[in-house]
């Protein structure tokens, strides 16, 4: 019977063989760098995941899906138990896996942001978004609106306060208490006067008026009685902010 040939290896060969490899390795090495080539192994492909964010004053979802590029609707359905209205600094909101952060620029951040005029309603959830704020509504609501100033003549004689005995301010609206009742607060759509902001604002049912009855609203716009009368009648939506 053949014997297989079993040859002996010195341990010099041995350590003179992994010197060897050892410099091959250290040569490949230092060829890769060289060139900028890097090996990285990767054994899964990375995974998307969810992130958190943490919130701060100002932040709401509407705010936060431009800042991470992601759907609002989505964004809001990662967060059920977090209403809308009720985002305050410190609280922990998470930001769905398929979000894109947008980088900010340092100019951007050393400058304050412009606030551009908006208004975006999501009937399936109730939310309403204005000005970059979010609003929980309980209903809609057109009517027809008109002005008034804080001219004594338009005022009853009383002057210039609401039905509470407080100052005419911008964000007070007459009504028909039947109607709406007092201290409910609205978002006011779909009205065009340079007294008033663009899209929408917010208002306060805090005066009422002998010729606004039923759905009828009267807005007090700060200026000249001849200012405000350009106002004249407007068809107004009105959103029951919660």
């Amino acid at each position: 019977m053949l014997k297989k040939n079993n040859r002996n290896v010195s341990p010099r060969r041995k350590r003179s063989a992994a010197k060897k490899w050892s410099r091959t390795v250290n040569l490949i090495t230092a060829c890769s760098l060289a060139m900028g080539i890097s090996f990285v192994i990767h054994p899964h492909p990375a995974e998307a995941a969810s992130k958190v964010h943490t919130a701060k004053e100002g932040d709401t979802y509407y705010v936060l899906s431009k800042q991470y590029g992601v759907d609002l609707n989505k964004l809001m359905q990662a967060n059920p138990s977090i209403k809308a209205t009720n985002i305050y600094a410190g609280l922990k909101i998470t930001i769905p896996s398929e979000a894109k952060a947008v980088a900010a620029t340092k100019a951007q951040a050393a400058s304050p942001a412009v606030m551009l005029p908006t208004l975006n309603v999501f009937p399936e959830n109730k939310v309403v978004e204005a000005w970059g704020k979010t609003f929980d509504y309980s209903k809609t609501l057109n009517v027809k609106a008109t002005a008034y100033s804080s001219a004594a003549s338009e005022n009853g004689g009383w002057g210039a306060v609401d039905y509470f005995g407080n100052p005419l301010e911008l964000g007070t609206i007459a009504v028909d208490p039947k109607v709406i009742p007092l201290g409910t607060k609205v978002l006011v759509t779909g009205h065009t006067h340079p007294g008033l902001p663009k899209k929408a604002f917010v208002a306060e049912a805090r005066d009422i008026g002998g010729a606004i009855k039923g759905n009828k609203i009267d807005i007090f716009i700060p200026g000249s009685p001849k200012s405000v009368r350009e106002f004249g009648i407007q068809d107004v939506t009105l959103y029951f902010i919660k």
